[in-house]
């Protein structure tokens, strides 16, 4: 990471007392031949670390909904490992996202990840529920928690989502959607780690007690991450851009840089006490491997 921000940072845990490491690693519905085939090496790479769970994304307005039970549904039954599922209300009635939760219970996964989701516009759009559908995340959670002994995870986002006015709505989001039966809640990337620590203290001073388990992002290809941080309203430091600038053209170094940002990020978090870690590996594995090794984690 960039120079330490230590105003919220917890005190390190010594090694003697550290807890069990739990990991989850997100993938998305490959598109084509070749994205599945790398999509089911690096599941094939990662599956021995034993994760908590994987998960597979779903597309804006709904877009992935077969492709993301196709793919849910293999790995819960070739692979063995916990797979979870994306679901939004974007664009679909209550019904039909009933159906679809069916659907992934009768495959066998019981885990979903439940979101509002994006219209299919684009992040940053107005968001407009279905007359007949959930009104919002909470909302989703409550359906779905009505519908079976489902484990739910939430989002969350340390500096603030995109369309919450001030930081009271945005906690205010996180404990609703928590109260209406999730278990977790994930984080949006960040890269300050600061910006954690400090979500993490506004929603426990709200009442919130359900782990928020933070999302790390490694930077397979920075301008990539930067278009990704710019639509979801996540930030890139100054010193972050610093690192990679001229690296566009000289992808070992770019690698070698990468590897230590997560790793500063992730140490970091592991010392001052977090104990869950969710990535987000865009179908791929070494960087993932690397800081899985970091937290104590082999196959």
């Amino acid at each position: 990471m960039g120079p330490i921000r230590g105003e919220n940072r917890p005190s390190r845990q010594p090694d003697a007392v550290r807890p069990d490491i739990k990991v989850s690693f997100e993938f998305f519905p490959p598109k084509t031949d070749a994205m599945e085939e790398r999509f089911w090496d690096s599941l094939s790479r990662l599956a021995p670390l034993g994760p908590r769970f994987v998960s597979v994304t779903y597309g804006a307005g709904g877009s992935t909904r077969e492709r993301t039970l196709r793919m849910v549904s293999r790995i819960t039954n070739e692979t063995g490992v916990p797979a979870a599922a994306h679901l939004t209300c974007v664009g679909a009635t209550r019904d039909e996202v009933d159906a679809v939760v069916r659907g992934y219970a009768e495959a066998g996964v019981n885990r979903i990840v439940a979101l509002r989701g994006d219209p299919p516009e684009g992040v940053g759009q107005p968001f407009t529920p279905h007359p007949d559908g959930y009104r919002n995340a909470a909302d989703l959670v409550a359906g779905i928690r009505k519908l079976g002994d489902f484990d739910i995870s939430v989002a969350a986002y340390p500096e603030k989502h995109p369309q919450s006015p001030d930081w009271d709505a945005e906690i205010d989001n996180l404990k609703r959607k928590l109260d209406a039966g999730a278990d977790r809640a994930i984080t949006q990337m960040f890269f300050e780690n600061a910006d954690y620590w400090r979500f993490v203290e506004r929603a426990r001073k709200a009442g919130v007690e359900a782990p928020i388990v933070p999302g790390v992002q490694p930077i397979h290809s920075f301008k990539q991450i930067a278009g990704f941080a710019g639509r979801c309203g996540a930030s890139i430091p100054q010193w972050l851009a610093d690192r990679f600038e001229g690296l566009e053209d000289d992808p070992e170094t770019h690698a070698l840089v990468a590897a230590a940002v997560a790793a500063e990020q992730v140490t970091e978090l592991l010392d001052s006490g977090v104990t869950e870690f969710h990535f987000y590996t865009l179908n791929r594995s070494n960087l993932v491997l690397a800081l899985a090794r970091l937290l104590g984690i082999r196959p």
